[in-house]
């Protein structure tokens, strides 16, 4: 199953590493670190996305 991709702009579900990939999915080499609640930051090209690769292990506490 392919993992989920988010626009730039959307709402950042979980905390963690988020990898850019191509329109058509392909690998850039280029993480971002977003944060829950946050919207995801714009992409170097035009119809790249971002696949959350590796979710925050902690939680903060409140």
């Amino acid at each position: 199953m392919a993992n989920k991709t988010y626009k730039p702009g959307e709402k950042v579900p979980d905390s963690g590493q988020a990898e850019i990939v191509g329109p058509r999915g392909g690998n850039t080499g280029e993480e971002r670190t977003v944060v829950k609640g946050e919207p995801f930051p714009p992409t170097p090209k035009k119809g790249q996305e971002y696949i959350i690769t590796d979710k925050t292990k902690h939680k903060r506490k409140r």
